[in-house]
């Protein structure tokens, strides 16, 4: 049984504890804030940018002319995964959720006979998949200096993928991410970024538009954009969903070191009662002994 002294050191340890976990809460609760703000009014312009690339493509279709982005290698032997998380960890499963779909995805691929390559966006991803899929990765990217993302963080990525493709290194590649839904619920998700696929809602517009210069060309000039885009747009969802699961996963850490601290405090009463008790005993031994 552990004495009043380690109990009380106990306790004080872990309000130390509770005090950190409580202030990242709230330093995670601020940032949530500002990142759900960018992730929240990324989507309607790349809602609206997949719209309009999704009717270019449509018009397109399988002409020859299409660009390599949009019409493909003409194989899916090659696979590129991009695996994007977290610089830091004290976030839940947010991290381990991801890597979770990307290690699923690449052995799934890997027993078809698919060749796997894989870039890492942030450690965590990185730390989490190494053991088991380290003989694929072919780069990194380090977000840890990143204070606040921009576009141009997303096209740093984008030009290292497309300049990838353009040496034939890959047919195929895929993002994976969380979307953020809210505090409590964070979607990992695969995208397919190359080659560039959209979906045309039914209840799209159906004006005809007359194309100048042509859409072939147009495609050419925005589908590199489209994958820095969707890859912006992704980075802005992480950023978002990680720092819901921190917040989130703090607030447990929080309420769990108080029902800890309350135990403890329960137990050291009792064994100061009992030292008090065992005290008086001897006491009132010691007088009838006399």
């Amino acid at each position: 049984m552990p004495s009043l002294k380690d109990l009380k050191n106990r306790i004080e340890s872990v309000k130390s504890t509770r005090k950190i976990t409580k202030a990242m809460q709230m330093v995670a609760a601020a940032k949530l804030r500002r990142a759900q703000e960018a992730a929240e009014a990324s989507r309607p312009y790349t809602e609206r940018f997949n719209a309009v690339m999704g009717q270019l493509a449509a018009s397109v279709g399988g002409s020859e002319t299409a660009p390599k982005l949009l019409s493909g290698t003409g194989s899916d032997q090659v696979q590129l995964l991009i695996v994007m998380t977290a610089e830091r960890g004290l976030c839940g499963g947010f991290n381990g959720n991801i890597a979770k779909l990307a290690k699923t995805h690449a052995q799934k691929l890997i027993a078809d006979g698919k060749t796997v390559k894989i870039i890492t966006v942030g450690k965590k991803g990185r730390d989490a998949i190494k053991r088991e899929l380290g003989d694929y990765f072919v780069d990194h990217v380090d977000m840890s200096g990143v204070k606040r993302l921009g576009y141009l963080n997303a096209q740093d990525i984008a030009k290292g993928v497309l300049a990838r493709f353009d040496e034939n290194e890959f047919d195929v590649a895929t993002i994976f991410y969380a979307r953020f839904e809210n505090v409590v619920t964070q979607h990992p998700t695969a995208q397919q970024i190359i080659p560039s696929s959209f979906d045309v809602a039914e209840e799209a517009d159906t004006t005809l538009y007359d194309y100048e210069p042509s859409e072939e060309e147009i495609l050419a000039d925005l589908l590199p954009r489209g994958v820095a885009t969707a890859i912006f747009s992704a980075l802005l969802e992480n950023a978002a969903s990680e720092q819901g699961a921190r917040m989130s996963a703090m607030d447990n850490a929080t309420r769990n070191a108080g029902d800890m601290i309350d135990q403890l405090t329960i137990e050291f009463n009792r064994s100061r009662q009992a030292v008090i008790t065992n005290e008086l005993i001897e006491i009132i031994s010691g007088a009838e002994a006399l």
